[in-house]
């Protein structure tokens, strides 16, 4: 490959995801000159709507669904025109030990959420407690949320403007499932609350890493309010506007540009059968940091002439914990609860065989080896708050669509498997976990494409690291951080302070792997492009 000397761009970005092109956006917008390179066809990495079955007019947002942690403030730099829906009704969930009853927690009316709360749990106290917890985290909520944005501060900083200390400590400073058990009194209310500390990470209750703790934190402050909301025209909706912004500030796209090698000084080695160079005064990495490091020491061996040998990985290697089931529905099944409206049930997040004791003996089961049994997961029925996700005609038909998540399966339980196995075995456990709480078998009422297939796919986390790169399926790229500085950190380097430093001054991290990364938040890449103007007029 050629040897380049001067920079081609102000800054190279390795990735196409939102993130990147966030980061892009803004970089474009300051006049610098910027370059984005995606593998695949598309842009948007994670953050899509797609159309799984073939002459059926439905796009789904195959991998990632809902938005809370995408600032005000990146949507309003950037100029981007989104519709975020709230949802009236914020949870149902399906008593596991009697499915005739559950909780409906509906936001327009406490009067019939605590009627709900008071029919499961049979506690006249439950609905109170649980709308003190909920309300207990919109202090930490508005506290944190504002500096998400801005350069890091170091943990006392963060602690010293926060004036509930007994608040911190249960959140930040002690396993999760010890404020869950003093704050809350029956099994299947902490449940409901213990699945915001396990999307996609694999935990328990009480696991001394505190991995749960902080996942549970991320999904509380989004907005300063903890609410997850639709984006009207599903996930793609979101991505293609930050394309679109960052088109029109003047970056350049590219697509089908497959990066091979990257080296510490800036040059970026794209593959294929016209294999060439470009080099970036910096450049940034919408890539996991794991794999950042597969083509760091690619880069490194191309430059020196040596085989690529990485020995011990110096980063941690990610391992999701999740499958993702998308549906179609000819309509929505009656449930064994007949005083809940299917509308209603499925039109929040729907708890099944989620009580903290299930979500506990799952994690042991899969810690184990095995496919826990039933499987908690939950549901969403994006349809009912969106319809513009489905053509004309299926919307008169009554169609639905449903997105299942399943919790407590980490990638280890699929890694050594045929990837046809693993996916039917966890798509069987994921339908009986369901069936357990419908009146009808839910595959009396999938919608059927033309070929007469069912319009259900499920995604292991094997299909998420082969179609995305994402390794171990991790959504996060890796464990979520704290969003601030520990307090003996060298905050001494822009990328330090924005929390998107690698060991190599001229790389720098923008996506979900970097600090305060993870969702669909934007926040890798305004970070990024943050500290990478900041070292620009250096």
């Amino acid at each position: 490959m050629p040897q380049l000397t001067a920079p081609t761009h102000d800054v190279v970005i390795v990735g196409g995801g939102h993130n990147a092109l966030v980061a892009a956006a803004y970089l474009a917008r300051a006049g610098r000159k910027v370059i984005v390179l995606e593998r695949l066809s598309h842009l948007g990495g994670a953050a899509v709507s797609e159309s799984p079955w073939a002459g059926v007019d439905a796009r789904v947002s195959r991998y990632s669904y809902l938005v809370s942690l995408l600032p005000r403030r990146i949507i309003d730099d950037l100029g981007l025109h989104i519709d975020l829906r709230r949802r009236r009704y914020s949870s149902y969930t399906s008593d596991p030990s009697d499915p005739s009853r559950g909780i409906l927690v509906d936001t327009e009316d406490a009067a019939a959420t605590a009627a709900s709360f008071l029919q499961t749990t049979g506690d006249p106290g439950e609905a109170e407690r649980y709308a003190r917890f909920t309300q207990s985290l919109a202090p930490l909520a508005r506290h944190l949320f504002p500096t998400m944005t801005e350069p890091l501060q170091t943990r006392s900083a963060v602690h010293a403007g926060f004036t509930d200390d007994g608040l911190w400590n249960a959140v930040i400073e002690q396993p999760l499932g010890g404020f869950l058990r003093s704050a809350l009194q029956t099994d299947i209310t902490r449940g409901i609350a213990l699945t915001d500390g396990l999307i996609g990470t694999f935990s328990s209750s009480d696991d001394e890493s505190l991995r749960q703790n902080r996942c549970f934190l991320y999904h509380v402050i989004g907005g300063g309010t903890g609410d997850w909301d639709v984006p009207v025209g599903g996930m793609g909706r979101v991505s293609a506007e930050l394309e679109r912004a960052a088109r029109e500030a003047g970056a350049q796209l590219r697509t089908d540009a497959e990066v091979v090698g990257i080296s510490p000084d800036g040059e970026v080695q794209i593959g294929g059968d016209r294999a060439h160079s470009v080099r970036g005064r910096l450049v940034l990495s919408g890539v996991g940091p794991a794999v950042l490091e597969r083509l760091l020491a690619a880069g490194t061996a191309a430059a020196v002439g040596a085989p690529s040998c990485t020995g011990a990985p110096s980063v941690e290697i990610p391992e999701g914990a999740q499958v993702k089931v998308n549906m179609l529905l000819r309509r929505l099944p009656r449930l064994r609860d007949e005083r809940v409206a299917p509308e209603a049930a499925f039109a929040g997040t729907f708890h099944i065989n989620e009580t903290m004791s299930q979500l506990d003996d799952a994690h042991a089961v899969a810690s184990g080896g095995g496919i826990p049994d039933p499987l908690p997961a939950e549901i969403y029925c994006h349809s009912l708050t969106d319809p513009s996700i489905l053509g004309g005609r299926l919307q008169t038909e009554g169609a639905q669509t449903l997105t299942l998540f399943g919790l407590q399966l980490p990638h280890r339980l699929v890694a050594e498997q045929d990837r046809d196995a693993a996916r039917s075995a966890l798509l069987q456990a994921a339908t009986r976990s369901l069936d357990q709480v419908l009146a009808e078998p839910l595959a009396d009422c999938v919608y059927e494409a033309p070929d007469g297939s069912p319009c259900v796919e499920a995604r292991t986390t094997a299909d998420l690291e082969e179609s995305l790169g994402m390794i171990g399926g991790d959504i996060f790229h890796g464990s979520l951080s704290w969003p601030w500085a520990e307090d003996d950190e060298q905050l001494d380097s822009p990328a330090a302070r924005w929390g998107v430093e690698t060991m190599h001054p001229q790389v720098l991290l923008c996506g979900s792997g970097a600090r305060r990364g993870g969702a669909v938040s934007g926040l890798g890449g305004h970070n990024a492009a943050m500290a990478a103007l900041e070292l620009l007029r250096g």
